[in-house]
């Protein structure tokens, strides 16, 4: 996820062969696999995580998931601030599940580093329920809400193949059509839907 009007796509980022994935990349309606318990053992989920926060951070994200940038495993990083000095709001979550919901809901413009110069608003849950794991295997059970729980949803459709243009209102679908096909043009058919 990135702030609107804020992304920019980076290409190559020091420090990582790590790229974002842009629409219709077929990473981003991929199936995505469970990280193992020994990939977190051996050091490359939390390799991977600290390419993934390079590469966003270069993007001026705030969060992305492993299929942007290649990787079909079911993990997220974020950081809400966006700022790579704020290291302690880093956030890298493992083999997440919402496993209870709001009833309520919200909407509010999201943009995404996958879908460059596009936004719309998007309906999300208040508050979620998720259970996860950390980079040591520890299971992780957490309530998000407000910004964080748009932010973390977000996140977790990359990790069941949906993209937020999947979520605008028809109208949004329409206005930013003509950008996808231009995307699909340029990028082939790829993934897309």
């Amino acid at each position: 996820m990135s702030a609107v009007e804020e992304e920019v796509n980076p290409g190559k980022v020091e420090g990582t062969d790590l790229t974002i994935k842009i629409y219709p990349h077929p990473s981003l309606r991929g199936e995505n696999m469970e990280v193992t318990e020994e990939e977190l053992k051996d050091g490359s989920i939390k390799q991977i995580a600290k390419e993934m926060f390079l590469v966003m951070y270069a993007a001026q994200g705030i969060g992305l998931a492993a299929p942007q940038v290649g990787i079909n495993k079911k993990m997220m990083v974020y950081n809400e601030s966006g700022d790579k000095h704020k290291w302690l709001n880093e956030v890298v979550l493992v083999n997440p599940k919402i496993v209870a919901t709001s009833d309520g809901k919200d909407v509010m413009g999201e943009a995404c580093l996958s879908f460059p110069d596009m936004n719309g608003d998007v309906e999300r849950h208040k508050w979620i329920r998720v259970e996860a794991l950390n980079l040591k295997g520890k299971k992780i059970k957490k309530k998000f809400s407000g910004f964080e729980a748009r932010l973390f949803q977000h996140e977790y459709d990359h990790l069941d193949g949906t993209v937020y243009v999947d979520r605008v209102s028809e109208e949004t679908r329409a206005e930013i059509q003509p950008k996808l096909d231009a995307l699909i043009s340029a990028h082939g058919e790829g993934g897309a839907p």
